[in-house]
């Protein structure tokens, strides 16, 4: 249960239990006052019996009926005027026969303020003051011609006392409605935080799915253009040579040097074979976390080319979700591949940073450059097959790719996805 939940509910609970109590104090306020008015005679103070049994059956009758028995009318305020004055005159009749009822018009307080509102609530503290300063004074036979003023005075001085209580319980009231509105709203935003973190894990399975599904045509794509490029051209010209030695059976010399083209061209396409596979199965992450990864690409690559590559880690890195590590394990190949095919660089540098919310790769190099606005052979400008296609990858989760380049200037990829945690840690 949520913080603002428990208090929620404490607030119920202290309201039960004040109702509760309500419930039952008139009730035992009255049955005190007449038990010990009925014993007043033991002490030699006349009591008209009749008179107060009569009048408190009346009172408790009218207790029972608008109060006990018809909770739901405690809401109408017109009704419950009326039930109050009624009870205000039972009231100052008992007193007027017995002073010890004062003990019961004590449930004026408490009544007003349940079930008066605004300025009738300190009409009836008055009125409640006024009858139970009688009680205070033996009663009304008490009260002569000579000392009314007294009981004018006391009732003005309870009156103020009451009503200055009042006014702090309203204010307490305030505050309290203003607390329970104010759970009320909280209670409401977490409602609205919790669906929407329920939401935005939604779409962001939703865009992983649709990034995995992307991926698979991307690699597809990817594929075909290393096959084309490397497999089917070196067994092109495997098929050449053996076909120009088929030719030359005759001359044992040139037949040979035939088959040792064709012999070398077949072991440069088996090592074309196992990059193109090495760089397509993700097991160099299943093996290794994402900066050990890139570097191992990055040392292999350099050794190949004879360029310096080096990179650089900051921030706190940690295990990403495997696209995101797939995104930017292959932004790394594409832009070292562009390098070592278009740049004529001589050293290139790349940065892997990891941030709260995003992690960015940036690769730079001191080559040639070009212009990235420029339209390619293709049609396309987003910088020829392999940089529209880390563009695409990196889109798909909701990443960007930036380029920054110009002839003779070198070349700056910055490739930014969001930080989406693992699913597990490795």
């Amino acid at each position: 249960m949520s913080i603002e939940a428990e208090l929620r509910a404490e607030f119920d609970r202290a309201e039960r239990r004040e109702l509760a109590v309500l419930k039952v104090l008139p009730y035992v306020l009255l049955s005190i006052s007449t038990l010990i008015t009925l014993l007043q005679p033991i002490w030699g103070v006349p009591v008209h019996v009749p008179a107060v049994l009569g009048l408190t059956l009346a009172t408790t009758v009218w207790t029972v009926w608008f109060y006990t028995l018809h909770p739901q009318w405690h809401e109408n305020h017109s009704l419950m005027g009326v039930y109050y004055a009624g009870l205000t005159v039972l009231g100052a009749g008992l007193v007027a026969l017995a002073p010890w009822y004062g003990l019961f018009t004590f449930i004026g307080y408490p009544l007003a303020f349940l079930l008066l509102k605004h300025l009738w609530r300190y009409v009836g503290v008055a009125a409640t003051a006024t009858i139970a300063s009688a009680s205070y004074m033996g009663g009304l036979t008490n009260i002569k011609a000579d000392n009314w003023w007294g009981w004018l005075g006391l009732s003005v001085l309870v009156t103020v006392l009451a009503g200055s209580f009042f006014r702090f319980a309203e204010l307490g009231e305030q505050r309290n409605q203003k607390q329970k509105m104010a759970l009320t709203e909280l209670h409401e935003a977490n409602v609205k935080l919790e669906a929407a973190l329920v939401e935005n894990a939604g779409l962001h399975a939703q865009l992983l799915v649709q990034a995995r599904e992307a991926g698979v045509l991307d690699e597809r794509q990817r594929m075909a253009r290393e096959i084309h490029d490397t497999l089917a051209q070196g067994l092109a010209g495997v098929l050449t040579q053996l076909q120009a030695a088929e030719q030359t059976a005759d001359e044992p010399r040139t037949w040979r040097r035939h088959v040792t083209n064709a012999m070398n061209l077949a072991r440069e396409s088996l090592v074309e074979a196992r990059r193109t596979v090495h760089a397509v199965e993700p097991q160099v992450l299943a093996e290794a976390r994402l900066p050990d990864a890139i570097s191992d690409v990055t040392r292999r690559w350099s050794e190949v080319n004879r360029i310096d590559a080096v990179l650089t880690t900051t921030g706190d890195p940690r295990p990403m979700h495997a696209d995101v590590e797939v995104t930017l394990l292959r932004a790394a190949q594409e832009a070292l591949a562009n390098v070592a095919k278009h740049a004529k660089a001589s050293r290139v540098g790349l940065t892997l940073s990891y941030m709260e919310d995003m992690v960015t790769l940036d690769v730079r190099d001191d080559g040639v450059g070009f212009q990235p606005d420029a339209k390619r052979a293709n049609g396309s400008a987003d910088g020829g097959f392999g940089l529209a296609g880390m563009r695409q990858r990196v889109r798909r989760l909701a990443g960007r790719l930036d380029i920054e380049s110009e002839p003779g200037g070198g070349t700056a990829i910055s490739a930014s996805v969001p930080a989406i945690p693992a699913e597990g840690v490795r």
